[in-house]
């Protein structure tokens, strides 16, 4: 990918289960963006997902045991080995792939070590985000802010790091806390953190697998609320050795 700086080979990730009407769509827009490598990650979908990833354009790899952390971690060991910059963005189409450079440009220019893209702050269609899902990033950010004094609004899945940061961050979680831990491991190693705003869509077809069924919305904001009581008394302990 090219930018006023030189050439740096940026890698994106799409952790995918059962999105075959979205996929071939977000794989071609994201190579619209001139990409070096898109690498999606099958967690054990039970439709056609990685047959039309393959034929858009996408590496496909495969995380059959389902948990977002893993296809993620998956994701992470299938990027090619001299990626400079590694992006990751949701496979139903609700990220927008316009927005990318935005995304990874701070990086490539070396002004940052982390980039979120927040929705909260970008303009969002109606009815692509739930109140649930605004309150959490809230809550996050708050969280966040508390404990590391790093500011953000959101825990958007669109985001890009240093791929030798991130390889060195050792991140452990497997299922929907990997965001909010990537997060905090990010704050607490001291790296140079941005939030820009980016727009966010509704999903382009299929069913999403939390912010639409409040059983699976709740399981999923217990485990990461889990995950920074879990992770930030670590941390603690760790600091007070």
């Amino acid at each position: 990918m090219r930018f006023p700086q030189g050439e740096m080979i940026v890698a994106v990730v799409v952790p995918c289960l059962d999105e075959e009407e979205a996929i071939g769509g977000v794989v071609g827009e994201i190579l619209a963006q001139q990409v070096d490598e898109v690498v999606v990650v099958d967690n054990g979908s039970t439709d056609r997902t990685a047959e039309r990833a393959r034929a858009a354009g996408a590496r496909v790899a495969s995380q059959p045991q389902r948990g977002y952390g893993r296809a993620c971690a998956a994701g992470l060991a299938a990027v090619r080995a001299d990626a400079d910059i590694v992006c990751f963005m949701d496979g139903d189409g609700s990220d927008v792939p316009d927005y990318l450079r935005a995304v990874v440009g701070p990086i490539a220019s070396g002004e940052a070590d982390f980039v979120m893209g927040s929705r909260l702050r970008g303009r969002r269609e109606p009815g692509s985000m739930t109140p649930q899902q605004i309150v959490a990033g809230w809550l996050a950010g708050l969280l966040l802010r508390s404990a590391y004094r790093v500011r953000f609004t959101d825990m958007s899945p669109f985001r890009a790091m240093r791929f030798d940061r991130l390889k060195s961050l050792g991140m452990a979680e497997q299922t929907y806390g990997w965001n909010l831990e990537m997060q905090m491991r990010v704050a607490a190693a001291g790296l140079r953190v941005l939030e820009v705003p980016v727009d966010h869509r509704c999903r382009r077809g299929g069913v999403s697998k939390v912010s639409g069924n409040l059983v699976a919305g709740i399981q999923a904001g217990w485990k990461i609320a889990g995950t920074f009581v879990r992770l930030r008394m670590a941390q603690k302990n760790i600091a007070a050795r």
